[in-house]
């Protein structure tokens, strides 16, 4: 079979579990049993030994790395190794660790890139998530303010000026993560401009997803639009945007094009430089597997290289001069010069253990694994979860890492899924999100997920548990 994942496929595009395959090849074996095709799938699979390599008890069924990964033993080791390194080495692992601590956010941007699609100088390690929103945000709002548009030869609308009379607002959308929200809205205040006049909102016209003609809409309806801000996937439903489509649409309208990628870097492959994005942001504890709290990463297309950041520290000074303590500021000429404060080396040790295991897996075998797997909850959930509804986007093309089963007592299913074993999270007013990750998890595991949803509905014992307690995750 050339591809591996076929079956998982045919059993959402086709006529279900049982039904006949989507090219109306015949079947090669009874996958009306969801267990034989389980099975089946987990025998051809090609990452199956990744799984252990990855730590998860052995009474949990863990489908929550959308949320945060779990420990490999290669982000282990180089967790151990710079510990070591600090033990042994004190002051001097700055310069002397193999390798030097001095350049941490460099060498990890570079082993990042490819995953995004960018050239190494492209992408740099450190700050939150937040912060590289607050600093990205900034300097390009600063670069409007300065007359100063995404400059596109080939686009006759972005000829590289704005207006600085003209108050530049951010396009957004009502289904964002609010972190995103709220640091876009700090930056406009900061700037004299008021965020309820200049942040404007794409909202959702199904409560679940965001359709790109609303952003092109409002981009055609608002001339004002300096820049454009979106996620690559949705945090509830898991929708994955059209990267190059909203890039070419906010260009066109003569606005920056920027991503949060948190809900996809790691899982599905991305090519922003191809796409012409202007800059990106992401966090490295979810589909990345860095641990809590990981150092977060970010984006800035070679064009921009040279800008002052919105939010400068001595980190981002170029290398060559920083220990000459300066006072004036010399941005780094690369994404570099977005790194404000001293990494935090125990919070970025582990990335590197973890990202090389991501890339000797491969990206887009990852992509391919993830699909089939939610391709194969989606089936189970259709046949087998009749109170539920499936919150997702079904084509390859707009679905992203997880799958958002709706239900009324979502919450609740939640908690009783967790006391068996069968972790998720539930995230308002309806939604249990459920994230079979490529890297660690079976085709196997994802069964037994429905399996204990359909015995706790069966049996309403969910129904027991409270509601309104809270909760991170």
């Amino acid at each position: 079979m050339d591809d591996p994942y076929a079956p998982a496929r045919d059993a959402l595009v086709g006529d279900g579990l049982g039904g006949g395959a989507a090219d109306g090849d015949a079947r090669e074996f009874d996958d009306a049993d969801p267990a034989v095709l389980a099975a089946r799938l987990d025998d051809a699979d090609p990452l199956s030994a990744f799984a252990d390599r990855y730590h998860v008890p052995g009474d949990r069924l863990y489908m929550d790395g959308n949320s945060l990964g779990p420990a490999s033993d290669a982000a282990l080791a180089s967790l151990d190794r710079v510990v070591d390194e600090w033990r042994e080495r004190l002051i001097s692992g700055w310069t002397d660790a193999d390798p030097p601590w001095f350049s941490v956010g460099e060498r990890l941007g570079d082993a990042l890139a490819p995953l995004v699609g960018a050239d190494p100088a492209e992408v740099v390690v450190g700050n939150s998530i937040t912060v590289n929103i607050h600093t990205l945000i900034g300097t390009f709002l600063d670069e409007l303010l300065a007359g100063n548009g995404p400059e596109r030869a080939e686009v006759e609308a972005a000829d590289g000026s704005w207006d600085p009379s003209v108050d530049p607002a951010v396009l957004a959308n009502g289904l964002d993560f609010p972190s995103d929200h709220y640091a876009i809205r700090a930056q406009l205040r900061q700037r004299g401009i008021d965020p309820d006049e200049k942040l404007r909102v794409v909202e959702s016209r199904d409560g679940r997803t965001i359709d790109p003609r609303d952003v092109e809409a409002a981009l055609a309806a608002h001339d004002d639009v300096g820049i454009v801000f979106m996620p690559t996937a949705l945090y509830r439903s898991g929708q994955l945007f059209d990267v190059p489509r909203i890039t070419e649409a906010a260009h066109e309208a003569g606005a920056y094009a920027g991503f949060d990628a948190a809900h996809s870097a790691g899982a599905v492959p991305h090519r922003f430089g191809e796409s012409g994005v202007d800059f990106a942001v992401w966090c490295t504890y979810k589909y990345l597997n860095a641990g809590p709290g990981s150092v977060g990463a970010l984006f800035v297309a070679e064009r921009h290289h040279g800008l002052t950041p919105a939010l400068t520290g001595w980190w981002g000074h170029e290398k060559a001069t920083q220990f000459e303590m300066n006072m004036e500021y010399t941005p780094a000429d690369s994404a570099g010069a977005w790194q404000i404060g001293t990494p935090p080396l125990l919070a970025a040790a582990p990335l590197e253990g973890s990202v090389e295991l991501l890339r000797e897996a491969g990206i887009d075998r990852l992509r391919a694994k993830s699909l089939a797997l939610t391709d194969f909850l989606i089936a189970l959930a259709d046949d087998r979860l009749p109170e539920v509804s499936v919150g997702t986007p079904r084509e390859h093309a707009v679905r992203g890492g997880h799958v958002a089963l709706e239900h009324p007592d979502a919450e609740r299913l939640s908690a009783a899924l967790k006391d068996r074993g069968v972790v998720v999270d539930f995230r308002p007013p309806n939604v249990v999100r459920v994230c079979p990750a490529a890297p660690y998890t079976s085709f196997a595991d994802v069964l037994e997920v429905v399996d204990e949803i359909e015995a706790i509905l069966d049996s309403g014992v969910h129904e027991k548990y409270a509601t309104g307690e809270g909760g991170v995750t």
